[in-house]
């Protein structure tokens, strides 16, 4: 029998989440029925699954020792090197720069990817012990594409991460990125539509109008400088679809400079012979915290800022977009 005794770390989640955590080579049928059969028990009663744990509530799971060295896979943390960059940390959250050219998740078993430096890294400076754990594992709540750099944010604790990622979808968190796109814009754009996945591919469509399994979009621009043929832009993502700002600008004929699915060919290649660039320019650069809740209040209205990659100064100075 094993009895554990939930502490703030895993308290504000679902019952049966917890346990399918706590117990992760089990399977999800076996949890339930030894919660009807009372083989887990909840402060002392049959549970029902959906209960949200409290500090200090009490779980009992009569289990043989041979089920628990079966089901309680430890977490195994891989040291590896750190590539991203610390923008501000305290023990709800670690607030990252991700380089281009790494996966915020990675995309196979054997990946590399920011989850796996942000775990190596939570882990060498004592802020996560997956021995202790009970299942969490800190992760990023907002993601950015491979060659997307920019800011990250990584709630390290149970009750963080859930606040963390219902501020972000309810747009209390605002999100702003830096471009360069195709083509002159002098004034300020709401861009509204409708985002559709391509069904087999790695790529969306936005359209003017509702199509079946759509969903509505959001993108403002701001124009800061332009030559005629290029503009600097800052993109507020209002809602966050895959891929939506760079179908979006493409949309509406600017796309972004060195994007390989939704740019323009001959442009790119420009890019590429004088500058080298390989993907789009793009860059998640400043977030602020616009309506905070527990246990983030002490972050209310503050604004994090990131510095654009080293070839976005280099292509401003050459297009004299600076």
């Amino acid at each position: 029998m094993r009895q554990i005794v939930i502490t703030e770390l895993e308290a504000k989640q679902r019952l049966d989440k917890f346990l399918g955590k706590y117990l992760t080579g089990c399977p999800k049928s076996l949890i339930y029925k030894g919660m009807r059969t009372k083989k887990i028990k909840y402060n002392g009663k049959k549970p029902q699954g959906n209960e949200i744990l409290k500090v200090q509530d009490e779980i009992k799971i009569f289990f043989t020792e041979e089920q628990f060295a079966e089901f309680i896979v430890e977490k195994k943390v891989k040291k590896v090197p750190v590539s991203f960059k610390t923008v501000y940390e305290d023990d709800n959250i670690l607030i990252t720069d991700k380089p281009m050219g790494l996966l915020t998740q990675k995309d196979h078993a054997n990946g590399h990817s920011l989850a796996d430096e942000v775990l190596s890294y939570l882990k060498e400076n004592g802020s996560y012990n997956p021995a202790k754990s009970m299942g969490f594992t800190p992760a990023p709540c907002n993601r950015l594409d491979r060659n997307t750099a920019g800011i990250v944010l990584v709630g390290k604790n149970i009750a963080a991460t859930q606040v963390l990622s219902d501020m972000l979808k309810t747009k209390q968190i605002s999100k702003y990125y830096m471009s360069i796109v195709l083509g002159r814009i002098n004034a300020p754009m709401i861009l509204k539509g409708y985002h559709v996945k391509q069904e087999g591919k790695n790529e969306v469509i936005i359209t003017e109008h509702y199509v079946e399994g759509a969903k509505p979009v959001e993108t403002r621009i701001l124009p800061l400088k332009t030559n005629g043929r290029y503009t600097l832009v800052e993109v507020q993502l209002v809602t966050g679809k895959t891929h939506q700002i760079r179908a979006h600008l493409s949309r509406i004929g600017h796309p972004i400079i060195g994007d390989p699915k939704y740019g323009d060919k001959l442009e790119n290649k420009y890019f590429v012979s004088k500058y080298g660039l390989h993907s789009q320019i793009l860059c998640a650069y400043k977030v602020k915290f616009e309506l905070c809740k527990e246990p983030f209040i002490y972050l209310q209205d503050r604004v994090f800022t990131v510095p654009a990659p080293k070839i976005y100064s280099e292509i401003c100075a050459g297009e004299s977009l600076i």
